[in-house]
């Protein structure tokens, strides 16, 4: 299969491998966090902590949408299909979300209320053409990459002249949350959170381009490599990011040209720009309230936006004491800290999003990292 096999090369999966241990510094360590969730189960699933010398050091970043959403917005979702009656619609990975009270919205459902699983944003506004005489809510989430969907399905809705449908928006912004991670305490302290490098998400990068991410080469002096899934894009980029540090550099390279512009998507960015505008500030799980990090739905298309038309009191909600989502999230601790983590915290039994959603760290450590099992690339020959 064309831009995949190629990239699943075991033979060439070994010397890029060789490479890496052959160029990274014995004297030093290297701390690279992979922001995006997918990214942390494609490690793991081909085994690539395996092949990486012992100071090159994978750090799971907050790059997964269920994983970062708080409670609060959770329970909000909750309280629009238990209180309003509305039929909400959600992506399949919320739905078992602990928020707050253990709930969730499987649950909800359980009780009563109208809480309905779809694959896009599209199932949600034909139910709302379907059900002319009730509420539907499209619970939206996630980074840039789901945006534009949800952006061109509001236009949709007011070209149709739909008077029964909303979104409640919790699409948030990449930039914002890597500018958090860099600006924390935790950032300078010795010991707690030292990164020297990122390798950059590549769906979300397909959308708003390489050019977001030179500011954090210029500004905290941070190389970023954009690559894509497969084991060779991972392993490339993580040579390119040692040989970026070895040689005192700080760019923004594209291993994923084969699918990122600088520029992007200009379509894509278009039509979000149009439907939506920056909010103040957006809490996050782990990262708290950052500033300039999320959307919401701009004044013209308020018709459509379901924090205006259902009313709910917003407020901040307690974490699980035990659980460590929030730190593992921040890249400040690993699934392996958590106390509960394969024992009263499984697939089955979720104690928090970062164990339930299919982009979660925790969800990963489970499937692929609790063995390190051995690469699972395969040589063509064989």
């Amino acid at each position: 299969m064309k831009y995949v096999e190629e990239y699943r090369d075991g033979k060439m999966a070994r010397e890029i491998a060789e490479r890496i241990r052959q160029e990274a510094l014995p004297t030093r360590e290297y701390n690279l966090m992979e922001f995006c969730g997918g990214h942390t189960h494609a490690i793991f699933r081909y085994g690539i902590p395996d092949l990486l010398p012992d100071n090159v050091n994978m750090i799971h970043g907050p790059g997964c949408p269920v994983c970062v959403l708080p409670i609060s917005r959770l329970d909000t979702a909750i309280e629009l299909a238990v209180t309003h009656g509305v039929i909400l619609c959600s992506y399949g990975d919320m739905m078992r979300v602990p928020g707050s009270r253990k709930r969730n919205l499987l649950k909800a459902r359980a009780a009563g209320a109208d809480v309905r699983m779809v694959y896009s944003c599209m199932d949600a506004l034909k139910l709302a053409q379907d059900n002319p005489d009730r509420e539907v809510v499209f619970f939206a989430i996630g980074f840039e990459t789901t945006t534009p969907p949800t952006a061109l399905v509001i236009h949709q809705a007011k070209q149709l002249g739909l008077t029964n449908f909303t979104v409640f928006c919790n699409h948030v912004l990449t930039p914002a949350a890597i500018s958090s991670i860099l600006d924390s305490p935790e950032a300078g302290e010795l010991g707690l959170l030292s990164l020297d490098g990122f390798v950059g998400p590549a769906h979300v990068s397909t959308v708003i381009g390489s050019q977001p991410y030179e500011r954090f080469a210029t500004d905290y002096n941070k190389p970023i490599v954009i690559a894509g899934f497969e084991p060779l894009d991972l392993l490339q980029a993580i040579l390119m990011l040692i040989r970026q540090l070895n040689d005192g550099r700080a760019e923004v390279e594209n291993e994923f040209s084969r699918a990122v512009t600088r520029h992007g998507n200009e379509r894509a960015k278009d039509i979000v720009a149009k439907t939506f505008e920056v909010r103040d500030a957006f809490e996050w799980r782990g990262l708290g309230f950052v500033p300039h990090s999320a959307l919401k739905i701009r004044p013209k298309f308020a018709q459509f936006d379901a924090e205006l038309r259902f009313p709910v009191d917003y407020h901040s909600s307690a974490e699980n004491a035990a659980c460590q989502c929030g730190a593992i999230l921040h890249g400040v601790k690993s699934p392996r800290d958590c106390t509960l983590f394969g024992g009263a915290c499984t697939p089955e039994n979720p104690l928090g999003p970062c164990m339930v959603s299919s982009e979660g760290a925790c969800a990963a450590y489970y499937s692929y990292g609790r063995h390190q099992e051995s690469l699972i690339v395969t040589d063509n020959a064989e």
